[in-house]
């Protein structure tokens, strides 16, 4: 995709995606307490999964930067002393990075100077973000869960690193599995890259992973899609458009207002849909809350 098609497409996106709430901006307006109860509604078994990865303490090609975790109590004399003590820890990780499930926010991705609807990037400073924070979903995004499986769809394990994934792909997995994504869905996008990862080990996916086509984003537009997830990055690398890092990252979060899931994980969830006999279920994504941050840990939940 050349640069010139890329930046038409994001005008038309980001005209498209105008509107919204200074509480339910973006995407989000999309996602109704109609659709919320709605959403509730379709809970049949109760089965709860996660859809997030453990998080990583050993650094690794796609995670040089790993989780820290660090003990600080019992002291040493507390342990088989009489009386009461406590286990304590700290947890320290970066947010963004290629290997640990996050949720990113509107405040994320800057692109010619702004943030998302125009909000000007110095509004980023050194000691946190002034607006679109993580902050915007500290009651949470709670909706309609939709997964489509497109190693599935191909008949493969997973996508090989620079595959991507088209609207056309997303519109036929929705047929092989009689589901359709509509208005304030949470959209989750299998390409394999857990499974990969697992049974090749983990490699430098900076440099090489599969993801969405920018042109995929149409498709999110015009269902009304309210947040997206993936197994992956949701971009591919290398990027799809020569001269624009991340496209779908800029697509999604800075034109549309789409909250971005990154790096999630769908191993335990396809075959439980599969067995259900539906693709669809309630899905709730709790971030932390971090008022001034760019993104959070997150630990989504599908509740079939």
């Amino acid at each position: 995709m050349s640069e010139d098609d890329f930046r038409a497409l994001y005008r038309h996106l980001r005209d498209r995606a105008a509107g919204g709430s200074q509480e339910r901006p973006g995407a989000l307006r999309h996602l109704t307490p109609a659709r919320v109860a709605a959403a509730a509604a379709e809970v049949r078994s109760g089965r709860t999964v996660s859809l997030a990865a453990p998080i990583e303490t050993r650094p690794g090609p796609d995670n040089p930067q790993p989780a820290v975790h660090r003990m600080t109590g019992p002291a040493e004399r507390d342990i088989g002393a009489p009386g009461l003590s406590f286990a304590r820890d700290r947890f320290a990780m970066n947010v963004h990075g290629d290997a640990d499930s996050h949720l990113d926010a509107l405040c994320h991705v800057l692109f010619d100077g702004a943030l998302y609807d125009g909000v000007p990037a110095r509004s980023v400073t050194p000691d946190g973000a002034r607006a679109l924070t993580v902050d915007l979903v500290r009651d949470g995004i709670v909706g309609r869960g939709v997964l489509l499986d497109i190693p599935r769809l191909r008949g493969v394990p997973w996508l090989e690193p620079g595959d991507q994934v088209t609207a056309e792909d997303l519109t036929a997995a929705e047929v092989a599995q009689g589901v359709r994504a509509g208005p304030g869905d949470l959209l989750l996008v299998r390409v394999g890259h857990r499974r990969r990862r697992r049974e090749r080990g983990p490699w430098d996916t900076a440099r090489s992973r599969a993801g969405l086509h920018p042109t995929a984003m149409r498709f999110l537009a015009e269902r009304c899609v309210a947040a997206l997830g993936s197994d992956g990055n949701n971009d591919t690398a290398p990027s799809a458009v020569p001269g624009v890092a991340f496209p779908v990252h800029v697509l999604a979060v800075q034109a549309m207002g789409v909250h971005l899931m990154d790096y999630l994980d769908f191993e335990e969830l396809a075959p439980a849909c599969e067995q259900a006999g539906r693709w669809h279920f309630l899905c709730v994504v709790a971030p932390l809350r971090l008022p001034a941050a760019t993104g959070s840990p997150v630990n989504p939940l599908a509740v079939l």
